[in-house]
């Protein structure tokens, strides 16, 4: 799917802002129009947005309307409306008349306005943002209802992951005009020689026939390839770029494939596709990117900020990567689920490296059990015949690889994070997930799936599937609470296994990290402290160092970040962050600056 550009043959609208809102049953198009009793912004989450603790909690239909304006278009063009995201199930309806559906909170998808509804002057849109999470579902949560005394059904969702399961139309919605016969998408792949690279650029159309030229152009837009191909539905073209320049770790170049299609003569549809060159391997126990080892320095972070929520905000997302750079950061993964696509496009632009993950979070049955936080004997469940997700997945998986797929920051497919991986069935869950996320790939990148603690070398049954291995670990924190030189035993002990085990396995921390208060200080190690935090992360480092396999430490987390109140080891949320939730530094940035800084992205490890 493209993104949605302003040009000669392409046009947008902004439909964000003030929507009427409401939550629980209405009929569009039979009950009457939601007034402006209640309103709500989009984009947000409308969990931070709602001040009643009822709204902010609120389990079910989550409905959005307002009307539009019809613009002028001819009779080659149609109307679509393109949603960012709506989290976690969306309906769609223009006048009461359902258009659309569409399943997962983190991905974009479309709806064409059928003709005769154009003729209007004026529509109503309806959205319907359904926030259940059961065990069919990513991520995955625990469903149920319960009576109330005066017979009402309250529903309610008991999260099996540790953030706020915040929801609504999160990214930006936008009325398109579009050519009726117009590229679809784009597919940009390369193989790069010594110092020249060719690149093939596929333009799938909806279009019977018809001709697509493509155009290859510089930073300074100056033309550095030329090509053209007949096809019917989906044409391709191969050009060389000589003496080309690669997109680099911080140090980005962006060329721009400029696809135009005739009908004929006539120009009927253009678009520009942005994408750098590069390469991304796994060998001999590092990860090449141009072919020198790259050392991962960065962060796990959640979309998270006061007042929106996970909604989007542009000025958020260049805030923090404007922070991650000072700090010589070069790296995130997109936990747990994709993030917008504004921000991968600055990631682009800025030479960030992105560990790209679906929303397979939660997928443990016995996850409160294996923390300890349920001691009640209850009987282990065996997550891999509980849970029916693997048709939502392989979706999730499907739509990320097609929104991503030409994006250079992308180096690596995260296809869940710390699933239940040393249970019974783990292997055969996945093995086909892994497959199918290689044969979704154009660009055939590293995967991985993001190890949990409990899956020890000895038990793990995921690992022989992936290329690179991915840990999260915290001891210090959860085991070995408040004792350091045992935490340093344990951590050392456990990564030494993992590299004997996987000698040609890159390995990556991709959490790390300990709840910690701002002011609060301590002479001795104790926990929460800002003195202890920064004890945690020195011997880390100083484990990390020791490993020839250890390519990349992603500390837990950025930014403190919100999560359920009602969790037992959470108060206004996970305080793991390098910054609080309003981006303001702890302590421990400058020991972060300080050592990310002096070690290079390329060649610290060879």
């Amino acid at each position: 799917m493209l993104y949605p550009v302003l040009n000669a043959k392409r046009k947008r609208y902004s439909l964000d802002g003030i929507w009427n809102f409401k939550q629980g049953e209405y009929v569009p198009g039979v009950d009457p129009r939601l007034s402006a009793d209640d309103l709500m912004v989009v984009p947000s989450s409308f969990n931070d947005v709602a001040v009643e603790s009822e709204k902010r909690y609120f389990i079910g239909d989550n409905w959005y309307e307002r009307t539009f304006r019809v613009p002028s278009f001819e009779s080659d063009e149609e109307l679509v409306l393109r949603f960012g995201s709506v989290t976690h199930q969306a309906k769609v309806y223009v006048n009461g008349q359902l258009l659309g559906e569409h399943i997962g909170g983190f991905t974009p998808f479309e709806v064409r306005i059928p003709e005769e509804l154009t003729r209007k002057k004026e529509l109503l849109i309806s959205v319907c943002a359904n926030n259940i999470l059961d065990h069919t579902t990513l991520p995955v949560g625990n469903y149920s209802e319960e009576v109330l005394p005066d017979g009402t059904v309250k529903k309610k969702v008991s999260e099996n992951f540790d953030f706020f399961n915040y929801a609504g139309i999160q990214r930006p919605v936008q009325l398109l005009v579009l050519p009726k016969a117009r590229i679809e998408d784009i597919v940009v792949t390369y193989d790069v020689h010594e110092n020249d690279a060719t690149v093939r650029v596929t333009v799938e159309h909806t279009a019977n026939g018809g001709t697509s030229k493509v155009t290859l152009l510089d930073e300074n837009g100056e033309v550095v390839a030329k090509g053209e191909a007949e096809a019917k539905g989906e044409a391709g073209a191969e050009l060389e770029i000589v003496n080309v320049r690669r997109w680099e770790v911080l140090d980005a170049y962006l060329y721009t494939a400029k696809v135009e299609f005739f009908a004929g003569e006539e120009l009927v549809d253009e678009y520009e596709e942005l994408f750098g060159v590069r390469t991304v391997r796994v060998e001999n126990g590092q990860f090449l990117v141009n072919d020198k080892p790259i050392y991962f320095k960065g962060f796990g972070k959640h979309e998270d900020s006061y007042v929106n929520g996970r909604g989007f905000n542009e000025a958020v997302n260049l805030m923090d990567l404007n922070l991650m750079k000072n700090m010589g950061a070069n790296s995130y993964r997109t936990a747990h689920y994709p993030y917008s696509e504004e921000m991968m496009r600055l990631s682009d632009r800025m030479g960030f490296l992105v560990i790209d993950e679906v929303p397979a979070v939660g997928l443990f049955a016995n996850f409160t059990a294996a923390l300890s936080m349920n001691r009640g004997g209850t009987k282990p469940i065996k997550t891999w015949e509980f849970y029916q997700t693997m048709e939502n997945h392989k979706l999730a998986l499907k739509e990320l690889v097609a929104r991503d797929k030409n994006h250079a920051c992308v180096v690596l497919w995260s296809v869940a994070n710390e699933p239940d991986g040393a249970g019974e069935g783990a292997d055969k869950y996945f093995e086909p997930l892994v497959k199918y996320v290689k044969e979704l790939d154009p660009q055939k990148r590293p995967t991985t799936v993001v190890n949990i603690m409990m899956a020890t070398p000895e038990q793990d049954l995921i690992s022989p599937l992936i290329d690179v291995l991915c840990l999260n670990r915290y001891y210090g924190w959860y085991l070995n609470h408040g004792d350091i030189e045992g935490a340093r035993v344990g951590l050392r002990k456990e990564l030494k296994e993992w590299q004997e085990k996987y000698p040609d396995k890159p390995i990556i921390m991709t959490e790390y990290g300990a709840d910690t208060l701002p002011g609060y200080h301590s002479n001795w190690d104790v926990p929460y402290t800002e003195e202890y935090q920064e004890r945690f992360h020195q011997m880390s480092h100083e484990v990390f160092d020791e490993l020839e396999n250890f390519v990349g430490e992603h500390v837990w987390n950025f930014a403190d970040f919100e999560t359920n109140s009602y969790a037992l080891i959470r108060i206004q949320g996970n305080h793991k962050g390098l910054f609080t939730r309003d981006r303001n530094p702890k302590s421990i940035v400058k020991l972060f600056r300080n050592r990310w800084n002096a070690i290079p992205d390329y060649n610290y490890k060879r």
